[in-house]
């Protein structure tokens, strides 16, 4: 089945799903900024009829799905609340993704790498998982759902899933991940893939429009731990800031649902957006460039 993924001489027109999201925002802007036609929609995607209604109005060439549960104030939410977050994650998504390909439609899921936690075959100081390794995190019921739904997903193919991991922005945002541990009494001292949303979401973009489909780990090169995050913090946006640190059995007792630590490989990504004369910072320098960023803007 041909989709509009590569446009076929048509102007792009994005439908963004989860419209009042905090990533679906930042989709938002840039592609207003880049001249495009975006419309967004907050309409639940497990509902099919209004689901093609909505399709139907926009008449997309490329819908990014931005939507999804990950919890309030974090994925613990979903160890209560499974049928909702099986609803919006599993049901959701590929009620969404289906509706799409009917339609010829490229859909880009914006999904999570949190599907992975370092064992034998992928140590802490190794290359790191790639997208074709299955999953091997069920330590939260959010992971789990996210883990399954992509493996039936990514057989659609006009399916692009991108997976981002405790992705960052350049303010401090509820959702960004440096807000979050910054206010945490104490924090694992752990490397992982981090995703600084100012460098992938314009790759985003970019595969999207280009038509690709499968599956990226969408994060920046390498891995940072959460000292090391802070330290740039502290150093270079607030030279006051300190933090305490805690094993993983300590923060065991204080969480409901376990929380995943992995490194992500990126060759995939980097190699497909060198095509495209795109690069990617590796994510030391990609978040000194960030708190930058914040300093320059008055962000303390």
């Amino acid at each position: 089945m041909a989709t509009n993924g590569s446009n076929g001489g048509q102007t792009s027109r994005f439908l963004i799903w989860g419209g009042d999201g905090w990533v679906a925002g930042h989709l938002k802007t840039l592609l207003e900024g880049q001249g495009k036609k975006v419309f967004t929609t907050t309409v639940r995607m497990e509902n099919r009829e209004t689901v093609i209604a909505e399709l139907d109005r926009v008449n997309p060439t490329h819908v990014l799905n931005a939507a999804g549960c990950t919890g309030r104030p974090n994925v613990d939410w979903c160890e209560d609340n499974k049928e909702a977050t099986m609803r919006s994650n599993v049901v959701g998504a590929l009620n969404l993704t289906d509706c799409c390909f009917v339609r010829g439609i490229h859909c880009t899921v914006f999904a999570t790498g949190c599907i992975y936690q370092y064992d034998d075959a992928h140590p802490l100081d190794g290359p790191g998982f790639l997208e074709t390794d299955p999953a091997n995190f069920a330590g939260s019921f959010y992971s789990m759902t996210k883990a399954h739904v992509e493996e039936i997903m990514k057989h659609y193919e006009n399916c692009l899933i991108l997976r981002l991991r405790m992705p960052v922005s350049d303010d401090l945002h509820p959702r960004n991940f440096v807000t979050k541990i910054s206010k945490y009494d104490r924090v694992v001292d752990i490397p992982n893939s981090n995703t600084i949303l100012t460098d992938l979401l314009p790759a985003s973009i970019l595969l999207a429009e280009h038509g690709d489909v499968g599956v990226y780990n969408f994060t920046n090169p390498g891995a940072i731990s959460h000292n090391e995050v802070l330290a740039l913090f502290r150093d270079i946006v607030r030279p006051s800031f300190t933090w305490k640190n805690f094993s993983l059995q300590e923060q065991a007792k204080v969480i409901k649902a376990g929380r995943s630590n992995c490194k992500l490989d990126t060759s995939k990504l980097t190699t497909k957006l060198r095509e495209f004369g795109y690069e990617v910072p590796e994510i030391h320098d990609a978040y000194r460039l960030c708190f930058e960023r914040m300093k320059a803007s008055g962000i303390k």
